[in-house]
């Protein structure tokens, strides 16, 4: 049987571990008879992840004047459903081992991935979207796939990085060349494997082709518009040597003026190195 995505993802989970913590507190959140203590029971029963989310919370990102010092009091602070998506946040980082450096700076990765995180917010807001969190979790796994293939399939991948760069094209074509198939459908059966909302599902699979997207059209757009704007301003690195194509209708569909774009970036800017410290 030929490889695809989905089989692909299928041998993978051996390595690439779910985020369990991540949906059982999302089962928890979505149960009417469970309360912000039974929340903060179990990420406690973690002391290296709640470590890492007080870091988090007390950072300069959020800014917050006093010291958080329990789970609890950051729920009451930045609420639930925040806390549980950085939970999936930190939780995706730190899933990930053994990727061969000669294939992809692994820090610079992820460098790349808060920054979209980080102006994926910034546009939902300028698009007056509320729950801008979600957005935020959208930019941050919108390459997730990519480092399946990186760790499943590192010879292939060596190959479509190599046609990629000496044929002056997306990672994508090349990868679609070389496999069969892109880290954009790897991505969508992850996030379909994690049981993850199918809206950033949706995103991992047409952030490159945001017209393809029905049901998200929006989430897509705006992780489409935040790749190509930190790709520009080459934050991070995501294996991608180019700068991906613009979608004119994609643009058209934030209905933003050009101008956010310049403010956006400075915002990114500004908060991607204290962000990346506290959670890589």
């Amino acid at each position: 049987m030929a490889l695809n995505a989905e089989s692909l993802v299928n041998k993978s989970l051996e390595l690439v571990s779910p985020p369990t913590t991540y949906t059982l507190l999302n089962d928890l959140m979505n149960d009417p008879n469970s309360s912000a203590e039974d929340i903060s029971a179990v990420i406690n029963t973690d002391p290296a992840l709640a470590t890492r989310l007080l870091k988090v919370v007390n950072s300069p990102f959020y800014g917050f004047p006093s010291q958080i010092n329990t789970i609890s009091r950051a729920i009451t602070i930045i609420g639930t459903r925040e806390l549980i998506h950085l939970v999936l946040a930190t939780s995706v980082i730190n899933s990930f081992n053994g990727i061969p450096s000669s294939l992809i700076n692994i820090d610079e990765f992820w460098r790349h991935s808060l920054a979209c995180a980080i102006a994926a917010k910034q546009l939902a807001l300028k698009c007056g979207q509320r729950a801008a969190e979600r957005f935020f979790l959208a930019g941050l796994l919108h390459n997730i796939g990519s480092l399946v293939i990186y760790q499943s399939m590192p010879e292939l991948a060596k190959e479509a990085i190599n046609s990629a760069k000496f044929g002056n094209e997306v990672i994508y074509l090349s990868e679609q060349r070389v496999m069969g198939f892109d880290h954009t459908e790897v991505g969508q059966a992850l996030v379909k494997a994690w049981r993850l909302p199918s809206s950033l599902g949706d995103v991992a699979r047409y952030h490159h082709t945001p017209t393809e997207s029905e049901e998200f059209a929006l989430e897509v757009a705006i992780v489409h518009i935040a790749d190509i704007l930190v790709s520009s301003a080459q934050l991070g690195h995501s294996g991608d040597n180019h700068v991906p194509p613009l979608d004119a209708k994609a643009w058209d569909l934030l209905g933003i003026e050009s101008s956010a774009l310049t403010e956006i970036t400075q915002v990114v800017t500004t908060q991607l190195d204290d962000l990346t410290s506290v959670m890589m």
